[in-house]
């Protein structure tokens, strides 16, 4: 007796991907609802002198709602894509473009070495707290030892998602559970124009991780939990772990088309491993060490590499004592200054070696029998 082959033609193999499960998406807005939503970012009284002109751009809103206009500027992919004749969108293939533009900067030797601080507290001054945050003071410094060894240091300070004009990191959809290829490098899902979710940072941010050879991430502790604006942009940089770079061949969102392209064997492209990273968690009472862990194994997974373990630093900043004089304990505690700029030195350390191609970690050739 002898089994019978499997069937792997084209059309039995398309037979094998599974339907979406669909069932969970509410009704589209009538136009009642359109309208109470739209309008409510117009309430100041000082928009009643152009009501008219409001209805006018209420009524293009509407449309193009109801048309779904997610990426209304597109253009032929071209070459180089694996169906040429797909209209992508400008936004994204522009985003595109800057990322290989940076990732060639990066791996550029004759460039200066550059490292990307994440400042991940969600307070400033110019916001509610009427106070700097504790973060940002820690990235001062880190940025000041990094300048002192003739490293760029780029700040990306999260806090402006709370005082900026219209600044957002829209959340992430989860593409990737339907299927990884489904989910793009960079992120595809915004800007959505029919639903007014635009102005996304994450364009921007996508730029600077790509361009930076190491990472340091500054981050309070908020209820055992990052900060939600760094939590933000966590989930929506997924599509750097595996993430397809080539939304033609899905045609956009085409979640059949993902499951199949998966289905086939993906290969789960690591888009910024190889970076080095550091880290500085503090907090109040609680919840240091179990966030430090949880960034360190996101940016392990990843493929970054750690700088050491003076690069992985957690601490408290007055256990227990008053969020008033928090600043003032800051001032007092010299050590922990100095630990946090230590993390800056091991960073730029790193950032040397692996430039210099001697930073790997010891199981850089091992190939892992669970890819994903």
């Amino acid at each position: 007796m002898f089994a019978t082959p499997p069937d792997t033609t084209p059309a039995a193999r398309q037979a094998a991907v599974p339907a979406p499960r669909e069932g969970q998406a509410p009704a589209p807005l009538g136009r009642v609802e359109f309208h109470l939503q739209f309008i409510r970012s117009f309430a100041d009284p000082t928009f009643d002198a152009v009501r008219g002109a409001l209805v006018q751009v209420e009524e293009v809103a509407w449309k193009n709602y109801q048309d779904g206009r997610k990426a209304p500027v597109t253009q032929k992919a071209g070459p180089g894509f694996a169906d040429p004749d797909y209209d992508l969108s400008v936004e994204w293939k522009a985003t595109r473009d800057r990322l290989l533009a940076a990732e060639a900067r990066q791996q550029d030797p004759a460039t200066r070495s550059r490292v990307l601080l994440v400042c991940g507290a969600a307070r400033n001054d110019g916001s509610c707290p009427g106070e700097i945050s504790k973060t940002w003071r820690m990235t001062q410094w880190c940025k000041e030892v990094l300048q002192a060894d003739n490293i760029e240091a780029d700040v990306l300070d999260l806090s402006l998602l709370t005082s900026s004009y219209d600044l957002h990191i829209h959340p992430c959809k989860g593409c990737v559970s339907t299927a990884m290829p489904l989910c793009h490098w960079p992120c595809s899902c915004y800007p959505n124009h029919g639903e007014r979710q635009t102005s996304d940072w994450m364009a921007d941010i996508y730029e600077r991780w790509t361009a930076a050879h190491a990472v340091i991430i500054l981050t309070p502790v908020y209820w055992y939990q990052t900060p939600s604006v760094l939590k933000l942009m966590i989930d929506r940089l997924v599509c750097a772990d595996g993430g397809n770079p080539d939304p033609t061949s899905t045609h956009g969102k085409k979640a059949v088309e993902a499951k199949a392209l998966e289905l086939q064997g993906w290969d789960y492209p690591k888009h910024l491993a190889g970076r080095a990273y550091g880290l500085v968690v503090h907090g109040d009472v609680a919840g240091i060490e179990g966030v430090r862990r949880g960034l360190s194994d996101w940016l392990d997974w990843m493929g970054l590499v750690d700088a050491g373990a003076k690069s992985r630093l957690d601490r408290y900043i007055g256990y227990y004592d008053s969020y008033a004089q928090s600043h003032e304990t800051l001032d007092r505690d010299t050590a922990m200054q100095e630990e946090v700029r230590n993390v800056a030195r091991a960073v730029a350390q790193a950032v040397k070696r692996l430039r210099a191609g001697k930073l790997a970690p010891p199981d850089a050739q091992l190939q892992s029998p669970r890819p994903k």
